[in-house]
């Protein structure tokens, strides 16, 4: 079944813009959180034009290859920062429904299959003076995008080959809502950092910024890498970029 507003009216519960293409899903979202969006509507595309990641990262889903969705989301202000833990998971809950094997989360919430990456998440929130109106939750996956030739592909992966196996998008779709909603719903319970974290596959691991590196040793309650560096200093890390060091180079 190909993705399209019809196929989605039938698998999805809540309301939805859908487009054949945009610029930014987020973007949309956005405009429409502040015309009284319903919570947990969301923006999907087909072809994203100017995805946004972390830090000043844009990139482009080609139409017919991959999930592209903002979700419009309300929580109470002290859960604001959990929203991208809240996207990481929900990306694992459902490459792990689906068989995807090999699977972590590659702080803060990049998820991965064979050490790849398979998604991107990024949660942008909009405040009104000292009031936070709601937050838009940005999700790409990879679904069958080609990466043979190009410089990300020992980087990056999809979900058809990584499950070897032709995938429904809008199946794919209605599955990830589901998590999400679930997920929203535990939003307060200390059960959704401590699910994410033991999905980390860096914790224990030598790792570097552009500025620090040392090894990985927890995360803090709002999310934070905690690396302990080689003088034994400890250092609460928000950096963008965190690169894994192995055996036989850095990931």
């Amino acid at each position: 079944m190909s993705l399209s507003s019809e196929s989605l009216k039938r698998a999805l519960r809540h309301p939805f813009q859908y487009y054949d293409r945009v610029e930014s899903s987020s973007d949309i979202a956005k405009a429409w959180l502040l015309q009284g969006a319903p919570e947990l509507a969301c923006v999907i595309a087909d072809e994203q034009l100017r995805g946004r990641g972390r830090g000043s990262k844009k990139w482009h889903n080609p139409p017919q290859s991959a999930l592209a969705l903002s979700v419009i989301l309300r929580p109470p202000p002290e859960y604001a920062s959990r929203i991208t833990l809240l996207g990481a998971v929900s990306v694992y809950d459902l490459a792990a429904q689906i068989g995807c094997p090999s699977l972590g989360i590659k702080w803060p919430n990049d998820v991965q299959a064979h050490g790849k990456k398979l998604s991107g998440v990024l949660a942008e929130s909009i405040w009104q003076g000292e009031r936070l109106v709601g937050l838009v939750l940005g999700i790409g996956v990879n679904v069958r995008v080609d990466f043979r030739g190009s410089p990300l592909q020992g980087l990056a992966i999809s979900l058809e080959d990584a499950v070897g196996r032709r995938l429904d998008r809008t199946e794919l779709l209605r599955l990830l809502l589901g998590h999400i909603e679930r997920w929203y719903r535990q939003i307060g319970s200390a059960h959704l950092h401590s699910y994410w974290r033991a999905r980390l596959n860096m914790l224990n691991k030598r790792v570097s910024t552009a500025a620090l590196e040392g090894i990985a040793v927890d995360v803090s309650a709002d999310g934070a890498l905690l690396l302990r560096d080689d003088a034994g200093r400890m250092h609460e890390v928000q950096a963008p970029d965190i690169r894994i060091h192995a055996a036989d180079g850095m990931a």
